[in-house]
């Protein structure tokens, strides 16, 4: 009975698949560093770049202001579950924040950040109460008669899926979680929610032993052939169905999907530069475009969202902090056409962006005490973003002296040149002269601006997408076997 079932229920996918909605391209914006652009500047930028659709990592009042008027659809993202323990207080919460609901043209809300993996690495608990905040959530927002335009969703990563499939139709979810999960697709059933994927393609490739071609559409050497005749050759299709396939073996054949983040890092990996993330882009955005859709959901437009705007150099690991389109300045790191025509372009630049003098903060070469140029090198790399000097990223081939060197800079610059951070107990000084190199860029940073955070809560996953962050502490390792050496 099952081999029949499945059949029947991957056509009925692919019939249902049809529309004539176009697909829309989306970019994601999060804060996670220690300079940002202000509000205003940011929806200029969209603007300027023809983006129809946002995600931003709060639901601050003053970010929901800045994209009053803008016309670009919203996606918000809930992270203090403390104040939604109830539908009461969900209600209230919607009654608050009603008033920008059309003005700021708000299309969905996440709730946290990849709840299912909580489950899996934390407990149930945790999982349970983000599922609670979703139902009274999109009912508060229903009985408020907000439901049809905003849906309440949650984010999924390829963590939750079964490991070691070699093609698509193998996928399926991880047992421990398919009790909840099926529970959470009835929901979106029920109230035409989306079901949100996410994928990190490069990473997506090492976890499934794919042909480093299998990431650009259209260039591949790697083809894998699927049920049905299906045939993929790139990762963006086989994550897609392979989400999708598992959906089907819950019985889910009515519930769309959309990607809610698809990033490519451009340095703080061995495969992160800015050319290789153009190339990315400039195959698939097109490809998002076509609406031709996926072997296993053909001519089915696939909202899809860049991530992200902007790098974040407070997030928890090396990759995570350099998928941004751009530079904390504001000015693009590679081409990438948003609009999804294929045109090669830069994407506009950010107006009205302040850099600070050009010095830096560098070490004077005393390494006499060897103790305290640890420490000190510890210090600046734990306070700031010393990714960059990874293996394999733009700052690897750096000498030891200027691997601290660069390290007492960021750390400087994280603290927007205030002369206090570049003291070191007197292993540094402060510089006119540009210490960067061919392939290094020491950076100066903008003028402060705003600087208030919010807690954005990135869970420690079983795979690669939340993993610690390990950068000091493997960095410091080979630098120290360095230093021993010289």
């Amino acid at each position: 009975m099952a081999s029949k079932t499945i059949p029947f229920l991957y056509l009925l996918m692919i019939l249902m698949a049809k529309t004539d909605v176009d697909a829309v391209i989306g970019v994601n914006w999060g804060r996670e560093s220690a300079q940002r652009l202000v509000p205003s500047q940011v929806v200029d930028l969209l603007l300027q770049n023809g983006v129809k659709e946002a995600r931003i990592y709060t639901t601050m009042e003053d970010l929901l202001r800045a994209f009053v008027g803008s016309g670009i659809g919203l996606s918000l993202t809930v992270n203090d579950l403390t104040v939604l323990q109830d539908y009461n207080q969900c209600l209230k919460w919607v009654q608050r924040r009603s008033p920008y609901f059309n003005v700021s043209s708000v299309r969905r809300i996440y709730v946290g950040v990849y709840p299912f993996v909580f489950g899996l690495v934390n407990n149930k608990a945790g999982l349970k109460q983000h599922m609670k905040v979703m139902y009274n959530l999109q009912k508060a927002l229903n009985d408020a008669d907000w439901g049809r335009q905003i849906k309440v969703v949650f984010g999924h990563s390829s963590d939750e899926l079964k490991p070691n499939i070699t093609k698509p139709s193998e996928a399926e979810f991880l047992d421990e979680i398919k009790p909840e999960m099926e529970e959470t697709i009835r929901f979106l059933e029920l109230n035409s929610a989306p079901f949100v994927l996410d994928m990190i393609p490069p990473l997506d490739l090492e976890k499934y032993k794919l042909d480093p071609s299998f990431a650009f559409v259209g260039e591949s050497t790697q083809v894998i052939k699927d049920v049905n005749g299906a045939v993929y050759t790139n990762i963006f299709d086989f994550m897609h169905d392979a989400f999708v396939w598992a959906l089907i073996k819950l019985n889910a054949t009515k519930v769309k999907t959309i990607v809610g983040q698809v990033g490519w890092p451009s340095d703080g990996y061995t495969r992160g530069n800015a050319s290789t993330v153009e190339r990315f882009f400039k195959g698939l955005l097109p490809y998002v475009s076509s609406n031709k859709g996926t072997p296993l959901r053909r001519g089915a437009p696939i909202d899809t969202y860049v991530h992200a705007l902007t790098d974040e150099n407070k997030m928890p690991n090396n990759f995570m902090r350099h998928l941004g389109i751009y530079h904390s300045n504001g000015k693009p790191k590679f081409k990438i056409d948003l609009m999804g025509l294929g045109r090669d372009i830069y994407p506009s630049s950010a107006k009205g962006i302040m850099r600070m003098p050009e010095r830096w903060c560098v070490f004077n070469g005393n390494r006499t005490d060897y103790p305290m140029v640890e420490q000190q090198l510890k210090h600046a790399c734990k306070n700031s973003d010393c990714s960059s000097v990874s293996p394999g990223s733009s700052c690897g081939d750096l000498s030891p002296n200027e691997i601290i060197s660069f390290a007492f800079n960021m750390y400087f610059q994280f603290n927007f040149q205030d002369e206090s951070a570049c003291h070191f107990n007197g292993l540094s000084f402060i510089t006119v002269e540009n210490p960067s190199t061919s392939k290094c860029m020491f950076p100066i940073e903008v003028v402060r601006g705003q600087q208030e955070n919010y807690s954005r809560p990135i869970p420690k996953a079983k795979g690669y997408h939340h993993s610690p962050n390990c950068v000091v502490s493997l960095f410091l390792v080979s630098l120290l076997g360095a230093l021993f050496w010289n």
